[in-house]
């Protein structure tokens, strides 16, 4: 499921692409023919993101509200769109580009009331300069929910995955399982720093990078790491390769149904 910096660098090229441009929407698959009628013909006047979500605005106080899901996506292209392929869920078009959506497991339009409900809902963003990691420290210092699986509730911190979970959680040295009321203060507000670095530099690359610079291939001749995901990891889908720390093989479990991956050593469970 794609995070919070991919949702980041989407709203950017859609308003770059769109913005300012009268769209015509049309829903080739059928499932989206009511609300793709509601904003053809109507200004696209800018797109943001908060957390995993994709809100679009259009003129009228419209808006789009988009959730890629598992399997969504979105490509752009170059005008005239030539005929759909596969289920595309939403097509936007205008003078010279056009947007296929496909696989969504939200696409809906709605009022500027419901967007203030959605964003009411979600947790602080790292990606957004005003939110308050004071909010989440609350929820963290308050429950002895695993902070691997507590990371990953939206209404707690939104825009972080899997991923960046899994990375900001080693870089910290703390052991997934470990209960978030253990946690000390210190420690959630490095935690905080590091995400919003992270995840920046994860907008400015399109790339979810989290080695730091003693642990690049380059730096530690070694081959560069081989995944369809991209980027140079700790421990993400690394499970039983050796740790670029300390020679640990990498573990894997799954907990609340997703998949945690950890360095036995260097992020001992109970470790402080």
């Amino acid at each position: 499921m794609p995070e919070g910096h991919t949702l980041h660098r989407l709203a950017t090229e859609l308003t770059t692409v769109f913005g300012g441009e009268v769209v015509t929407a049309s829903s080739p698959q059928g499932r989206f023919s009511a609300g793709a009628a509601a904003l053809s013909g109507l200004v696209l006047e800018h797109a943001e993101s908060a957390g995993k979500h994709l809100l679009v605005k259009f003129a009228g106080d419209t808006w789009l509200h988009v959730h890629l899901g598992l399997y969504g996506n979105v490509r752009f292209g170059p005008s005239p769109a030539p005929p759909p392929v596969g289920a595309v869920r939403l097509r936007l078009e205008a003078a010279l580009s056009y947007l296929d959506l496909r696989g969504p497991a939200i696409c809906a339009v709605i009022t500027r009331d419901e967007k203030s409900a959605l964003l009411t809902k979600l947790g602080p963003d790292p990606l957004q300069s005003a939110s308050d990691p004071e909010r989440v420290w609350r929820r963290i210092s308050k429950s002895r929910t695993p902070i691997g699986v507590l990371l990953l509730d939206q209404n707690v911190l939104s825009g972080v995955g899997n991923v960046f979970r899994a990375e900001v959680l080693f870089r910290a040295g703390i052991n997934p399982l470990r209960p978030s009321h253990r946690l000390r203060k210190a420690q959630w507000t490095s935690m905080w720093a590091d995400l919003v670095e992270l995840m920046r530099y994860g907008v400015e690359t399109g790339r979810i990078d989290t080695v730091r610079p003693e642990h690049t291939p380059e730096a530690m001749g070694r081959g560069p790491r081989v995944d369809n995901h991209g980027g140079e990891v700790y421990v993400y889908r690394r499970t039983g390769q050796p740790c670029h720390v300390c020679g640990s093989t990498i573990r894997k479990e799954v907990v609340a149904g997703r998949n945690l991956f950890w360095c036995p050593r260097c992020q001992r469970r109970g470790k402080i």
